[in-house]
């Protein structure tokens, strides 16, 4: 590993920990050349993902993405940084069982609308009116009835839709 301040090939590992998941290592090294002290990431490659778009393009899977239009539905709502990664990190897994190279565009849409439903009802209906191109209001007024009857059917006892 090249230090990052005077590019010595030669490093130490101070200190080596794994995060919660157990999907990545944090790495302290120390140059052997300079003595500046650097953290290093190590995760596990997986085979690059293509997404067919709806218009039949492949484009690479692209996390920052996914997690930017979550965050964008999830503006001024009391979702954290840390939920919308954590959810992020479930639809890949889910993905990576379920799809070896390549996935639709929409399976990981509606992966992230089941997710922000029951997260948070206002950041799923802000994400749908994106990704389901709400052409009016009908359309909005739909998706929140919708919302409304299986509050009423968990009240009820039936769970939700």
């Amino acid at each position: 590993m090249k230090c990052p301040a005077c590019n010595y090939k030669e490093t130490k590992v101070i200190d080596s920990r794994m995060n919660a998941e157990g999907t990545s290592i944090r790495r302290r090294r120390e140059c052997l050349k300079c003595a500046k002290r650097f953290t290093t990431h190590e995760y596990v490659e997986h085979v690059s993902l293509l997404v067919i778009k709806k218009d039949g393009r492949r484009q690479p899977y692209d996390r920052s993405r996914v997690i930017n239009g979550m965050m964008k539905a999830c503006e001024k709502r009391p979702v954290s940084v840390l939920q919308v990664e954590n959810i992020v990190l479930e639809i890949e897994r889910e993905i990576q069982k379920k799809y070896e190279r390549e996935v639709e565009s929409s399976v990981i849409g509606e992966q992230i609308m089941e997710k922000l439903y029951t997260l948070d009802e206002v950041a799923y209906v802000r994400f749908a009116s994106v990704y389901r191109q709400f052409r009016d209001v009908n359309h909005f007024m739909n998706e929140i009835k919708g919302i409304l009857e299986s509050q009423k059917d968990v009240k009820r006892g039936h769970g939700p839709r």
